[in-house]
């Protein structure tokens, strides 16, 4: 028998490092060849890592959360032959032991740290232990409470009107808190609120109903920030730390839109996809750009450069399963309505169901965000950083409109969108908007040419 070590591959495009997002694994675990062992993320793409050889997992280098370098022991197995670790390497530490994600990989043999050479042992699960709580006193009797002192059982529920007995510091630590100590249980001597009740209190394991039967919940839990969502925090975190946003909302009259669209829907041959008002926006969004190119940009705030593109690459935000995601319709001034639906549906598809990859996830220009029948009526949208724009859709809705001699219903919905201030500026941003609102209530301009 060997050992066979698998490192954290390179995933490419000069990554150096990748956040494990996920265990297919455990040790202990006879695995086969190819079977998916783990799965890691750089920027927005989930990648898989196949096993090379069939065998028996030994010790995982690295757990959920770790960011871990190309080249790093990550896994390491027990297979049949040689393997690839040189005789009497010595095996590593379980996985309770892991090194440190960011850790470079051994430059001789990339082995992990040495530990005893006895067999290793599948880790023991995790799990949070409760801090032990001392036991219940028992109840004090008239004859053992002081002069005065009316007894009463531990943990007996006082009255609504009843002072509850505890220390000052209790006290403080409570009003802090914001609890009411007439609702905590006192183990102490005639019933006498103690820290150790308070915890208790706070861990939700004796609470009792206040009055009108309702419990104050105190609990508080603790959820690591990984994968996707902490790609989403970083994002954001950079995008709101680094650009200064102005955000500019116009209302757009999309009745003669929705009415083309329905007759576009309704004719539609069998192989053309249903369109909804997102082709219309991004066709909308080309014709505006080719007037105001500067939109179509990204700010390198590093170097201090713009960079300004020819090929509009649109980034449509999707709610999925794991997180936010924004698959790019690549050159869309290439496409025509049909041709912008079918491939937002195709990247729609691949994002929900995980498969999309980096390259229909990066690249984007410019962006749109919209939450649907979710819309509310103003958003202020953050820019997709690098990107110098975003453009927000809101919830349509029926609202009177003055058409010079009474109140007529109109489809009506807000377009909230922000600008990178240090490029864009108000008025640039205003004649934008305007000119995608003009285009989208005169819809038929939106199929002229030139």
């Amino acid at each position: 028998m060997g050992e066979h070590i698998i490192k954290m591959p390179d995933v490419g495009e000069g990554i150096a490092e990748a956040e494990l997002v996920e265990w297919h694994i455990e040790v202990g675990q006879i695995v086969r060849e190819d079977a998916v062992l783990a799965a890691v993320m750089t920027d927005k793409a989930t990648v898989e890592i196949p096993s090379p050889v069939d065998g028996k997992v030994l010790w995982l280098g690295a757990e959920i959360g770790d960011v871990v370098s190309v080249g790093a022991p990550l896994i390491r197995l027990e297979v049949e032959g040689e393997g690839n670790v040189a005789a009497g390497a010595a095996a590593p530490a379980a996985a309770a032991s892991r090194p440190a994600a960011d850790q470079p990989a051994d430059e001789d043999d990339g082995a992990p740290p040495a530990a005893p050479a006895q067999a290793a042992e599948p880790a023991p699960e995790l799990k949070t232990v409760p801090k032990p709580q001392p036991a219940a006193k028992p109840p004090i009797t008239s004859s053992g409470a002081g002069a005065g002192t009316v007894a009463m059982a531990p943990g007996a529920p006082r009255g609504e009107h009843e002072k509850p007995i505890a220390s000052p510091a209790v006290r403080h630590r409570a009003r802090e808190a914001g609890v009411d100590l007439r609702q905590v249980r006192g183990t102490g001597p005639a019933g006498r609120i103690t820290h150790e009740d308070l915890d208790r209190f706070f861990a939700g394991k004796d609470q009792r109903p206040a009055a009108g039967g309702l419990v104050a919940d105190t609990s508080v839990s603790e959820i690591k920030v990984v994968g996707l969502r902490r790609r989403i925090a970083e994002q954001m975190a950079l995008s709101k730390s680094r650009i200064p946003h102005i955000t500019y909302v116009e209302e757009v009259d999309v009745t003669a839109l929705e009415e083309l669209r329905g007759k576009l829907n309704a004719e539609k041959r069998t192989d053309r996809p249903k369109l909804t008002i997102l082709p219309f926006l991004m066709r909308a969004m080309v014709k505006a750009i080719a007037e105001q190119p500067r939109l179509n940009a990204r700010y390198d705030d590093q170097a201090g450069i713009i960079h300004q593109y020819g090929g509009v690459h649109i980034g449509v935000a999707a709610q999925t399963p794991t997180g936010l995601v924004v698959p790019v319709v690549k050159h869309t001034e290439a496409r025509d309505i049909w041709a912008c639906a079918a491939e937002l549906s195709r990247l729609a598809e691949a994002a929900r169901n995980g498969t999309a990859t980096r390259e229909e996830l990066t690249g984007s220009t410019i962006t749109i965000t919209s939450l649907g029948a979710l819309g509310g009526v103003v958003t202020t949208p953050v820019i997709n950083h690098p990107e110098v724009a975003i453009i927000g859709v809101n919830k349509m809705m029926i609202r009177p409109v003055w058409d010079g001699s009474a109140f007529v219903p109109r489809k009506m919905m807000n377009l909230s969108s922000s600008f990178d201030h240090r490029v864009i500026d108000g008025w640039d941003a205003a004649v934008f908007v305007q000119r995608i609102r003009s285009l989208l209530e005169t819809p038929a301009t939106i199929f002229i040419e030139g």
